[in-house]
């Protein structure tokens, strides 16, 4: 005989969800009012704003400025989307950082299937790295020479996340490993290292590198500004990710040590093979939070003069014609610098819950 099976749960309707999760109670019925009073009360002007009586398109800011209906005008955004872009890159030659901000899409979407985490990666890094410099620098296959100086907006914010989360990543896993290792050199030269970091802003590491550095170098020696930048983030990020990284092998059981030693592998493989996976699979979310943090902290570039996205933007609303729409810009620049953000906090929270299944039951999801 069958065993006796519960009834199926019945799915609860509108009113009882809303009598369960928004009116249980007296406070949280009070506070749900007050929600949904102030939902009311400044969605549907921004609404209006933004969406309806928005201006998309128009010959010059004097339409925006005349508009009957006071609206958002975007057309600021239309006018101006390729300085915004690509900065004070030649104008005729907009295609390349436009090619290359496409090659970083695709390195993106690449990176992110599972079935693609192969040593093949790397190379394929490699070489979409190594085009995208071609692209943006020039001086071969016929392309014209553009100094990284003029680089800027857009391609220029996405070059300094992404190579600053390429090399700080591993230097973190370095550092974490060198702060945990029992030679007291390694240590106190990690901890030094890690505490010094993270003990001065962002900020003065980009003056350091912008003004400082360039003194210690030999004669006739120079290091380009934008190189100076990219340091200081990997730097910068690199502390940061060595602790994040430390408080995932403390997280680890003493005894995944033990049966790694009683195997008989040596350091090297209990490390890569057996304690760093586990590791980094329990420190996902604040990787990716400090990830997050360092691709919104890559617009502080702009007080050391180079041409993010930030700064195009306020370049942009210094011209007389365009004086007035701060908010629009803004607005679209929070726009762009959200959808990464989220973007990523969505694919670390989809790659949790892929790694949380094991093994047997990734292996039926891919058959």
């Amino acid at each position: 005989m069958s065993a006796v099976l519960p009834r199926p749960p019945v799915l609860p309707g509108p009113v009882e969800w809303l009598r369960a999760n928004l009116f249980s109670n007296i406070p949280n019925a009070l506070l749900s009012v007050l929600a949904l009073y102030l939902l009311w009360k400044f969605v549907p002007p921004f609404v209006n704003w933004a969406f309806i009586d928005a201006i998309w398109q128009a010959p010059s800011s004097k339409s925006c400025r005349e508009a009957l209906v006071p609206g958002a005008c975007w057309a600021f955004i239309t006018e101006k989307h390729r300085f915004i872009l690509f900065g004070t890159y030649p104008f005729e030659e907009h295609w390349r950082p436009g090619v290359a901000t496409l090659l970083f899409f695709a390195l993106y979407a690449v990176s992110a299937m599972r079935r693609f985490w192969t040593p093949r990666l790397a190379l394929v890094w490699l070489a979409g790295l190594a085009l995208i410099g071609v692209l943006m620098w020039g001086g071969v296959f016929g392309l014209s020479y553009v100094e990284n100086e003029r680089w800027g907006g857009l391609v220029l914010t996405l070059i300094l996340a992404t190579f600053g989360i390429a090399f700080a990543f591993p230097l973190s896993i370095l550092l974490a490993l060198g702060r945990r290792s029992d030679m007291p050199v390694v240590r106190s030269v990690c901890v030094v290292y890690i505490e010094l970091i993270r003990g001065v802003p962002l900020i003065s590491l980009l003056f350091m590198a912008s003004v400082v550095m360039p003194l210690f170098l030999p004669n006739g020696v120079t290091v380009d500004k934008l190189l100076r930048a990219q340091i200081a983030l990997i730097l910068f990020a690199a502390a940061y990710l060595a602790e994040v990284v430390r408080g995932g092998l403390q997280a680890i059981p003493r005894g995944q040590y033990e049966a790694a030693e009683a195997l008989g592998l040596s350091f090297a493989k209990r490390t890569a093979l057996i304690i760093l996976p586990q590791a980094l699979k329990i420190s996902i979310p604040p990787l990716v939070n400090t990830f997050i943090g360092l691709f919104k902290d890559t617009s502080l570039v702009v007080i050391i003069g180079l041409f993010d996205l930030l700064l195009a933007l306020k370049t942009a609303l210094n011209e007389p014609a365009w004086i007035g729409f701060g908010a629009e810009a803004y607005l679209f620049a929070s726009l762009v610098y959200f959808i990464f953000c989220y973007a990523m906090s969505q694919y670390s929270q989809m790659l949790e819950r892929d790694l949380a299944r094991g093994p047997t039951a990734r292996a039926l999801k891919d058959t």
